[in-house]
């Protein structure tokens, strides 16, 4: 009896509606705090980095569907996974809403 790593449950199908919620938070915050930034004329330094943020979450909402597909590849061909760019552009779209949040708080008093 051959043991698999492949289980028929719905990991991988979990595990990308995680990826859509992290696209599409870092996504819509970044959208939102941009357009509030801009609207109470904050230096460009906060905007920058919202927008930033907004972009990685929608590069990482494109590459969902794209990942996907590689994951079930390589779970049903005993391979390892890789997330390394995901991962960057995840870490670096929060690092950017987290700059341009510290921007937001130390710029209005």
């Amino acid at each position: 009896m051959s043991e698999e790593i492949w289980d028929q449950g719905l990991q991988s199908e979990r595990t990308r509606l995680a990826w859509v919620r992290t696209a599409v938070a870092l996504s819509t915050a970044g959208l939102g705090a941009a357009g509030l930034a801009l609207r109470a004329g904050l230096p460009p330094v906060a905007v920058v980095g919202f927008a930033l943020g907004a972009l990685c979450g929608g590069v990482l909402l494109v590459r969902t569907g794209t990942r996907f597909r590689r994951v079930q590849e390589a779970l049903h061909g005993g391979r390892p996974l890789d997330h390394g760019l995901d991962a960057v552009f995840a870490w670096f779209g929060t690092l950017s809403l987290v700059a341009g949040a510290c921007t937001f708080v130390l710029t209005v008093r």
